[in-house]
């Protein structure tokens, strides 16, 4: 088995555990801060640009991402969940407040569209990232409207409200196919 046939979990797991992690990264170690990235930068860069659409940008909201994992780590509770759905969270919603930044959408309306097409490199795409954390087997398991809610809400970074006025629903519905959604990828993923 080769080593990109490894989930992020079992590369960390063949240096140390997570709870190890955690502690170096708590005490500040580079080591830590090294593995960390090592073994979840690119699972991290392929939904930050998923959301943001532009590798320069991804790359910069990942290492922001990045920033704010190392000075927040202790805020981290594993009662909530593990170590990557955490540093996931905080690169999703650091890519997302890109997006809503107004510098972002002055400098996304003023790009010309030819600058906005990018060339396709398979190592760094979404997709592969999505294979990292397994979703690309889950995620067509679920009916096509919660992909859809998963789409919106998740990597395009949209409220539920900017979900239901772009697909022209009631929000109640929206709630309920993001609630449903979730429910269902939370079975999927135990």
């Amino acid at each position: 088995m080769g080593k990109q046939a490894l989930s992020v979990s079992q590369r960390i797991a063949s240096f140390l555990t997570e709870e190890e992690l955690i502690t170096l990264l708590r005490q500040r170690e580079k080591r830590g801060f090294s593995l960390l990235y090592d073994n979840y930068s690119s699972a991290l860069f392929g939904v930050v640009r998923k959301i943001v659409r532009s590798e320069e940008v991804a790359q910069d909201v990942l290492q922001d991402a990045f920033v704010k994992i190392w000075k927040n780590i202790d805020s981290y509770d594993r009662s909530k969940g593990t170590l990557f759905t955490w540093i996931l969270n905080i690169a999703r919603n650091t890519a997302i407040d890109r997006i809503r930044s107004q510098s972002f959408k002055q400098t996304a309306t003023a790009q010309n569209i030819d600058s906005q097409s990018l060339p396709v490199d398979r190592d760094t795409t979404s997709e592969t990232a999505v294979d990292h954390i397994g979703l690309d087997k889950v995620l067509p398991q679920l009916r096509p409207e919660h992909q859809e809610m998963i789409d919106y809400v998740y990597f395009k970074g949209y409220t539920q409200t900017e979900v239901a006025e772009a697909l022209g629903m009631p929000l109640g519905t929206v709630k309920t196919r993001v609630r449903m959604a979730i429910d269902h990828l939370r079975k999927l993923l135990k």
